[in-house]
């Protein structure tokens, strides 16, 4: 099909505003529904405003430290030339991510108290179906708005990749803040909110008497909601520009100007593919209808024709645009594969219909020890099969798309080219993703609200499966975020790489070989790469460690001095709770930060470009089976609890359950604030490498 890449971009663009379009209509669709009675309402409007008002404080904060950034990053590079398109990338970055979360956010907050006044009409398919549609707002949304903003930049810079990685760094910033400040909120209520309320008090979880109550559901919105959406519009833009970045360097006339003439499209089709998408996941979303069936085969009969379509548009891009290259496909046909097996190991881990969860559940009857010591064996099992996974995907596109028919031997260039657009073709199915995980705060809310509000039985008999299946779909799209991550990551390091050799003036072969244990430096690299997420994740821990205290004692305190509030003849002081985790959330997430940007500067300027790119593949490899340990072990944790809680091992207020709570507090702090915080922090350490590579090779203490 020959068309100009003008008439290309013009397609990506209307591609873009279909998705904001769509989300546009679901918006009005959910705002029209009936919010339930006053105290539903009441409810709902206290956890908007908790939200609202952490997401102002916390925005605040980033966006100075952003404003400082720019001028910073301006000036580093000069005022004019790339030093101008680096700065306006990276705030537009910062900005894009923020604006994400906000609006995937917004609707969250307002869908909840609608989802519980569904299940008042006592509707399972019903209420499920309202819900979804609530996700995906923020799915198509932040699909939309990512797409967007990477045509929009690709067009205003002429093409030039290289001066939008302002736009990565600024993206990747961002989600770290809003995961990091999120996590910490959201478990930090969550786990005072347990401890106090569910082990020490014995009243049920949502309990309106909790003074932690309203700062728990607040936190299922500003960290599974917004901190998602910012996060994984943070993976859409990396993932895809990873991609065009490879291409566009490896196209160079000193590398490999043949990617050029084969493949003239090689650079914007990432976005083809991202534009394709969002078909995808609009026809995807016609199919999630519960029927007969189970909640959670209602959302994978959405992923499952969201995949199809995106599999046939990946062959009808290949045909019209990358001359039907075998090999191309492949390639992107194993990362809707990756993204399929992964999305299925991770449901075996943490859905309570399989034996994983059921072993956590069983090892509770005899304490929290085993309890914790089970989750934990779970949670580290859960990174084999799918580091197995990622591998293969790997291997598969390099081979698939290095082949070129006339040797044996894949072409390294094509290869790499291979694995970008594999993690891109995971593109495909993230609008739907995003509405599947947007999905679990709203039922997560909805099922607290539905208990705070007293509404009848039948009501809480819809929300509570709900709210199960929605703990499971927050645990998948962890997984698929971490494994893109991967995917992307070695993308992103494969561009260090030239980006290092053409700043340093030699071929990419010549750099690429001082890569080798037998030089100190690299040994260095990969001991401080692997070692540094395992310290990042330590701050998180107790960061989410001392929110919880805090919250501890001021619910203790409010059980202890306002009279007749366990009876139920006062009311809580709500306000002070959701204000203490606030501020402490934004004050523990500061080191965290500085961490993630000041490391691999540090090693750049003083140990080298060579010393980094081993320290970048080191965060790769550790970071990557830490995570999924974390996030699929926390997640097997709350499962197990509910699964405890649905009349199993004694079910509710059993010694069983008190052991599965205590998992389930423990779980809280790496399933949703250390796991998830992993992913932006791989992606932070190589885009900060590849922005500040030429100052790196200019001024390093010890030179390549």
């Amino acid at each position: 099909m020959n068309l100009s890449l003008g008439q290309l971009e013009l397609l990506i663009v209307l591609a873009a505003l279909l998705s904001l379009a769509y989300a546009g209509v679901q918006t009005w669709l959910v705002l029209r529904e009936d919010e339930g009675d006053e105290r539903m309402r009441e409810i709902s409007l206290a956890i908007r405003e908790g939200a609202n008002a952490f997401l102002r404080r916390e925005y605040t904060v980033v966006f100075v430290v952003a404003i400082v950034l720019t001028f910073i990053i301006a000036i580093a590079f000069g005022i004019t030339g790339s030093g101008a398109r680096l700065a306006v990338g990276f705030i537009f970055g910062v900005a894009g991510s923020a604006l994400a979360g906000a609006v995937g956010m917004v609707v969250s907050v307002r869908a909840n108290v609608r989802t519980a006044a569904h299940a008042r009409k006592g509707s399972l398919p019903a209420t499920m179906a309202f819900a979804f549609r609530g996700g995906s707002v923020t799915g198509l949304s932040v699909a939309g708005l990512a797409l967007l903003e990477l045509v929009g930049f690709y067009w205003a810079f002429g093409g030039n990749v290289l001066d939008m990685v302002g736009l990565l760094f600024g993206a990747s910033l961002m989600s770290l803040f809003a995961r990091v400040g999120g996590g910490i909120y959201t478990k930090g209520a969550d786990v005072g909110t347990d401890i106090v309320g569910k082990v020490e008090a014995g009243i049920p979880e949502d309990d309106p008497r909790n003074p932690g109550v309203i700062a728990d559901n607040v936190g299922d919105n500003v960290g599974d909601c917004a901190g998602m959406a910012a996060d994984l519009f943070e993976t859409y833009v990396v993932t895809a520009m990873a991609a065009m970045l490879l291409a566009y360097l490896i196209g160079q006339s000193t590398v490999f100007p043949t990617l050029a003439t084969r493949f003239p499209n090689a650079i914007v089709f990432p976005l083809l593919v991202c534009a394709w998408a969002i078909l995808a996941t609009i026809v995807g979303t016609l199919f999630v209808r519960m029927g007969s069936g189970s909640i959670m085969g209602a959302l994978y009969k959405g992923l499952g024709a969201t995949t199809v379509v995106g599999l046939v548009g990946l062959y009808l891009l290949d045909y019209y645009f990358m001359g039907g290259n075998l090999g191309i496909f492949v390639a992107t046909a194993v990362g809707l594969i990756v993204m399929i097996l992964i999305v299925v190991i991770t449901d075996y881990y943490t859905s309570a219909s399989y034996r994983p969860v059921h072993k956590i559940a069983e090892a509770s009857q005899a304490g929290a020890g085993p309890t914790v010591i089970s989750g934990l064996s779970v949670g580290l099992e859960s990174a084999w099969v799918p580091g197995i996974v990622v591998v293969a995907g790997i291997l598969i596109a390099y081979a698939a798309a290095g082949w070129n028919g006339s040797t044996t031997t894949p072409d390294p260039y094509l290869g790499l080219y291979g694995i970008g657009i594999a993690a891109a073709s995971m593109l495909s199915v993230t609008g739907m993703i995003i509405s599947i995980d947007a999905f679990g705060p709203i039922t997560d809310n909805a099922g607290g609200i539905a208990e705070m509000a007293n509404l009848p039985a039948e009501a809480r008999a819809i929300t509570d499966p709900l709210d199960a299946v929605g703990n499971t779909t927050k645990a998948v799209t962890k997984g698929y975020a971490i494994a893109s991550a991967v995917l992307a990551a070695l993308a992103l390091f494969a561009a260090y790489t030239f980006a290092a050799a053409s700043k340093w003036g030699q071929p990419w072969g010549a750099f690429t070989a001082l890569l080798t244990l037998s030089t100190p430096l690299v040994v260095a690299g990969l001991v401080i790469g692997a070692v540094l997420p395992f310290f990042f994740t330590s701050f998180l821990m107790n960061a989410v460690g001392v929110a919880a205290e805090r919250m501890v004692f001021e619910i203790r305190r409010q059980f202890k001095e306002i009279a007749g509030l366990m009876d139920g003849k006062a009311k809580p002081e709500y306000g002070k709770c959701v204000d203490i985790v606030t501020v402490t959330a934004i004050r523990q997430l500061a080191v965290p930060a500085i961490i993630a940007v000041a490391t691999p500067l540090a090693i750049g300027f003083i140990l080298g470009p060579v010393a980094l790119a081993a320290m970048l593949l080191g965060v790769i490899v550790a970071g990557f089976p830490l995570a999924l340990t974390m996030t699929t072990g926390g997640a097997a944790w709350d499962n197990g609890k509910k699964y405890i809680e649905s009349g199993h091992f004694g079910g509710k207020h059993s010694e069983a359950h008190k052991a599965a709570v205590v998992g389930d507090t423990v779980g809280d702090a790496t399933k949703d604030t250390a796991g998830p915080a992993i992913n932006p922090l791989i992606k932070v350490v190589n885009t900060i490498s590849i922005l500040f590579i030429a100052l790196i090779i200019a001024h390093s203490f010890i030179p390549v």
